[in-house]
């Protein structure tokens, strides 16, 4: 019995996880009653009785400090937006011209926003039946806010549309993670590009990428090559992949913070390089969960001057 509530309960866990991935998990009845689906939850959200009808002819329009990160941002939400209600809308419906009148969305940012912890990432979005404004500080705010948008698409007889609503919102916490252990359990390139997508679609702004463990060293070393040739399997992404991830998630307003296990955790470095280990080899990659020894000696001098010219290598 006890076993079958575990299993229960698991599955049951699972689905909930499930549910928050696809911005589904909370529903909360808010000023007017109304019941959402946003996640995470606005500081602060008032709806209206009215909406504003979404149609082929949607277009963004975007003032002030304008950057290409916001502009390739809302494309991509146009695409969704249009995948999502099945409306043919144009991926090039971004103006930053001064003479369009009626957008269906403008908005409005003041600079180009740093991908670091501590960041503005507030912005304000009103939607009612002339159209929809989405104001922030930095362009990090304004992508966080085009997500909260796509979120409130609504659908009833006479089509698609987002409800009234006035949406003041901030992040509650500086460091918003997902922690990726590509070491213990190998995860491909399309597959890590995917999650940061999903990590942008929650607002998330921090991922902590685990890079070296006793089950794998997944990062080339062009310094140290045995690292990655002989502690990896042949999993590990080359430093063109490594620099890739890092764009595509600065271009969605994440910050990759590499983890690399070091005096313990490290039985993948001492495959290639057994002189690092405080007993001598040989060694081989572990198959198995758990935490296991010797760690590097700290002892020799030859371990700090191995650590200092990988790490320079890495930054």
């Amino acid at each position: 019995m006890k076993t079958k509530f575990i299993a229960g309960s698991l599955m049951i866990l699972s689905l909930v996880l499930f549910a928050g991935g696809t911005a589904m998990a909370q529903n909360k009845a808010e000023k007017g009653t109304r019941v959402h689906n946003l996640m995470p939850v606005p500081g602060n959200i008032e709806f209206g009785s009215g909406n504003y009808r979404l149609t082929t002819g949607f277009i963004f329009k975007v003032e002030g400090a304008t950057t290409k990160r916001l502009n390739a941002y809302a494309t991509r939400v146009l695409r969704r937006l249009s995948g999502r209600t099945g409306l043919f809308i144009l991926q090039d419906n971004i103006s930053n011209s001064d003479t369009l009148k009626n957008p269906g969305l403008t908005i409005k940012i003041k600079r180009e926003g740093e991908v670091k912890l501590g960041e503005d990432e507030s912005y304000t979005l009103e939607v009612n039946s002339s159209g929809v404004k989405l104001n922030a500080v930095t362009d990090i705010g304004a992508m966080r806010g085009l997500e909260t948008l796509l979120q409130l698409i609504e659908k009833d007889t006479e089509g698609y549309y987002l409800p009234e609503v006035k949406i003041d919102d901030k992040p509650f916490y500086k460091w918003r993670g997902l922690m990726i252990d590509a070491c213990r359990h190998w995860m491909p390139m399309d597959m890590v590009l995917r999650n940061i997508d999903g990590m942008a679609a929650m607002k998330m702004n921090v991922l902590h990428f685990h890079l070296s463990e006793d089950q794998g060293f997944r990062i080339e070393s062009k310094v140290f090559p045995k690292l990655h040739e002989m502690g990896s399997d042949g999993d590990y992404y080359s430093q063109e992949q490594i620099k890739e991830i890092i764009k595509y998630a600065a271009d969605r307003g994440i910050r990759v913070y590499p983890e690399f296990d070091v005096p313990g955790h490290a039985t993948a470095w001492f495959v290639g390089h057994p002189e690092l280990a405080s007993q001598p080899g040989p060694y081989k990659i572990e198959r198995n969960w758990g935490i296991f020894g010797p760690v590097m000696d700290p002892t020799k001098e030859t371990t700090y001057e191995f650590l200092d010219k990988f790490f320079t290598e890495m930054a």
